[in-house]
């Protein structure tokens, strides 16, 4: 029984690992543009990066079909280009987990650079700081916590993730069955024992990584 949760547990975490890269290095760029720079359209993209926490995941899933589907424009260039494809592939699977995972670390971010005093930055560049230097050495560590905080959060949902990724990636056992779907797999071929182990297994996993972030955010420790 552990071999069949091995194979999904390794790439679930591979997928949400990658996943959790993709969202943070965007999510933080975007959180510090729209937190530091005001312009007409910030409060609609705010709303626009959020919509994939509220969306339904199935309806998400089908926005990304025809994005990165073969006749989408994001697709068809990269099969055009590069002859590449992320429809029913891991890649395609880190795709579909990294946007719905990336307003939490956006609204993380965006929350934890807004409350970063700008006269901290102020006095930084009076010094002859850079704008990258005062980014890198002042707003970032002081911002730290909660742009960590978001990026846990962001891995913790990359794992579970399940309706977009469907859509996206498919339930190839081995290539693109991450443990959500290998859950739902147990479940309707009623494999009762296995789907419970499985589920034990992400619940497991998923309050280590809870437990990990309280620890790595509670300055107690």
């Amino acid at each position: 029984m552990l071999s069949q949760a091995l194979t999904p547990l390794l790439l679930t975490l591979k997928v949400a690992g990658f996943a959790t890269v993709a969202a943070l290095v965007v999510g933080v760029a975007f959180g510090y543009v729209l937190a530091r720079h005001r312009f007409r359209w910030r409060e609609f993209l705010d709303a626009i990066f959020t919509l994939p926490m509220v969306m339904p995941p199935t309806v998400l899933g089908y926005y990304l079909i025809v994005l990165v589907g073969r006749n989408g424009w994001l697709g068809h260039w990269l099969w055009e280009h590069f002859g590449i494809t992320l429809m029913f592939t891991w890649q395609g699977a880190v795709f579909a987990a990294a946007i719905v995972a990336f307003p939490l670390v956006f609204k993380g971010a965006r929350a934890a650079f807004e409350a970063v005093d700008p006269q901290t930055e102020n006095a930084a560049r009076t010094l002859g700081v850079s704008s990258s230097g005062v980014f890198f050495r002042v707003t970032l560590p002081l911002a730290w916590r909660g742009v960590l905080a978001g990026a846990m959060l962001a891995f913790a949902r990359a794992m579970g993730e399940f309706g977009a990724t469907l859509m996206v990636a498919g339930n190839i056992p081995g290539r693109t069955q991450t443990l959500s779907l290998a859950v739902y797999d147990a479940v309707q071929a009623g494999q009762d024992d296995l789907a419970n182990f499985l589920v034990l297994l992400t619940s497991v996993v998923c309050v280590a990584i809870l437990v990990g972030a309280g620890r790595l955010l509670n300055p107690r420790y």
